[in-house]
């Protein structure tokens, strides 16, 4: 039942793909009928998390808050399912990178460099960046529970030859391309919730005691790599910006959870300034 659901799913969305975004994004307008209203798709989880998370704002401003937030994750989801059939050309209109420099910069300098990033705006239309750079990335990842729909999403994140690696084996990875003197962007999202078994440390994120993943950290330190943080803006509809932010040039010798307290300061900081973008149906704060 598992594969035959999935197969239904890609057959429709490689049909309706094919459909300009413009077009797609009437699908939108009615999957927020549906997502906001009736019947609604995590309504609790999202007005619970923005509750907690801006205690000083009114139920009035919570609302719009939210229904701002199931317009944009409408598009999100049609934005994703595009990536089935959207050229390199229309995306690089759409996603603008704002400076390349610092990353040429630092691959000049023979540096390895940890990416930063989170379920912020649009995160899966940068896989547009190993095209704009031409530097290798290797976009970090936990497997979904539905092996149909991760092997889904390993193919859509594997576009311009980037290579996804799982968790378990960057180790393994980042040692193979030294050896070969292959230098490397190691982008990890650092906004999910850890299993509670390997919760390791928490900090005050969005008004709450929140578990955080120490993976970007731990390789840094490690290999004294460059960290950059990934801002994506959104312009309007259908159209992005990103830059990437330099967090720490050198990471050898920093405090312990140095790296990690600054990269969770400055989401908060984006979310906080444009919360409608940041992703609430995720039950971050679940423990």
């Amino acid at each position: 039942m598992e594969a035959a659901g999935f197969y239904i799913f890609y057959g429709i969305s490689w049909a309706i793909s094919l459909l300009p975004l413009k077009i797609l994004y009437l699908f939108s307008d009615f999957l927020f009928l549906l997502a906001f209203y009736f019947p609604g798709y995590r309504r609790k989880v999202v007005i619970t998390n923005l509750r907690n998370a801006f205690p000083e704002k009114s139920e009035r401003e919570l609302a719009a808050i939210s229904k701002k937030f199931y317009r944009h994750f409408c598009d999100l989801v049609v934005e994703i399912l595009k990536l089935i059939h959207i050229s390199n050309e229309e995306l690089a209109e759409r996603m603008h990178y704002e400076n390349p420099g610092l990353l040429d910069r630092l691959f000049a300098e023979g540096r390895d460099v940890v990416m930063v990033y989170s379920h912020y705006c649009n995160w899966e239309w940068t896989n547009i960046l190993p095209a704009f750079t031409g530097h290798k990335c290797v976009p970090v990842y936990r497997a979904l529970n539905n092996k149909h729909f991760d092997r889904f999403m390993l193919g859509i994140r594997s576009r311009n030859k980037a290579t996804p690696v799982a968790m378990s084996a960057i180790i393994r990875e980042i040692l193979t391309n030294r050896k070969n003197s292959v230098k490397a962007v190691y982008g990890l999202i650092a906004d999910q919730t850890p299993p509670r078994a390997e919760i390791k440390y928490r900090t005050r994120f969005l008004n709450q005691d929140t578990p955080v993943y120490l993976g970007a950290e731990k390789i840094a330190l490690k290999y004294d790599m460059a960290v950059v943080f990934m801002n994506i803006r959104k312009i309007r509809r259908g159209y992005y910006s990103y830059s990437t932010e330099m967090l720490f040039e050198h990471t050898s010798g920093l405090e312990e959870y140095s790296v990690t307290d600054s990269h969770v300061r400055r989401l908060e900081e984006i979310i906080r300034e444009k919360p409608e973008y940041w992703l609430w149906t995720h039950r971050r704060w679940k423990y």
